[in-house]
């Protein structure tokens, strides 16, 4: 399972529920609206099965959480160790994440490894849904919730949409900004990295001109059939190739940027460099990308993005979080 921001009843991404059936201990937070550090607390209470009522407070210098006869309030990682105290699950917090990589590791090193992670999770939800399409082969309907075949095909498309913007903007992250410093160190080290790029992007591209075909499609079609087959296993190879460069990446290129001595300065400038490549995921899709991370990840990426010299581009991206689930 991904994240658990949101608030959707049968998601094909599963967020955490916030079921009105259901009746969740009240937690009061009090915050100034604006504040980068009030919005990281409000996405940080949605993965807890908590209901929340927000209270503006311009008096209160740092967000303060009250639950029951207890108020907590100081830093971020003090109110995240009670939430995880008194809600044990899901985790915000953990200690290491795994991998070679810790508290030293370079910001961007972070980023494209969680950025990763997120992309890995949305190909194995993709995979599972088309295996799940073909399965049925237009001839039964999954959740009602995805209506129609047709339906079901047009919310697809609009998801593997997403991923590939997400998945290009990635690309273009990593060859304008990361292998830009490689580079620099080690001229050619980015070689293969961007042959792979290369190669996968026929795939992506054929694989969101095979949805928009199966789409005209009647589901009664003979054709529709062996399109939904084709279909999943084009996206099963994507993901084989993409673990694979992900892998890659991670053990031979990644490791190397902390040879290149980047000052904190430096990589807050990178970071704001990454962002800037990466408009989309960090826009109308950060949403998107959050629910591919668990819990420690996504409150580690938004520990990076709160580095970020623009904090009113930090807010309104968090704000896109929130306003969606209330």
């Amino acid at each position: 399972m991904g994240s658990c921001l949101g608030v959707s009843r049968k998601s094909a991404s599963e967020i955490a529920p916030a079921d009105v059936l259901k009746k969740y201990p009240a937690v009061k937070l009090y915050g100034n609206p604006n504040s980068v550090t009030t919005y990281y607390i409000r996405c940080a209470l949605l993965y807890k099965p908590v209901t929340v009522h927000f209270v503006p407070s311009d008096t209160h210098q740092s967000p303060a959480v009250e639950y029951k006869s207890d108020s907590v309030t100081g830093s971020v990682d003090s109110v995240l160790r009670y939430l995880d105290l008194k809600f044990p699950e899901p985790k915000l917090l953990t200690g290491s994440i795994g991998g070679w990589y810790d508290e030293t590791t370079p910001f961007v090193v972070w980023l494209v490894i969680l950025q990763h992670r997120s992309m890995m999770w949305h190909l194995e939800r993709m995979g599972r849904w088309a295996e799940d399409l073909a399965a049925r082969g237009g001839k039964a309907r999954g959740d009602p919730a995805m209506g129609t075949p047709r339906m079901e095909v047009r919310k697809f498309a609009r998801g593997y949409s997403q991923l590939l913007e997400l998945m290009l903007e990635h690309a273009q992250m990593e060859e304008r900004v990361v292998f830009q410093i490689l580079e620099k160190a080690d001229r050619g080290l980015s070689k293969a990295a961007n042959e792979e790029h290369a190669r996968d992007l026929p795939m992506m591209n054929g694989i969101k001109e095979d949805v928009k075909s199966i789409g005209v499609l009647d589901s009664g079609h003979p054709a529709y059939q062996d399109a939904l087959c084709n279909l999943s296993t084009r996206l099963k190879t994507l993901k084989e190739h993409s673990k694979k460069h992900f892998e890659g990446e991670e053990k031979n290129l990644l490791p190397l940027m902390e040879a290149a001595e980047l000052s904190k300065a430096q990589q807050d400038k990178v970071l704001d460099q990454c962002l800037d490549v990466m408009h989309g995921t960090h826009s109308h899709l950060f949403r998107f990308f959050m629910e591919g991370l668990l819990p420690p990840d996504a409150m580690h990426y938004l520990d990076m993005l709160s580095r970020c010299s623009d904090q009113n581009r930090v807010s309104t991206m968090l704000r896109l979080i929130i306003d969606k689930a209330v």
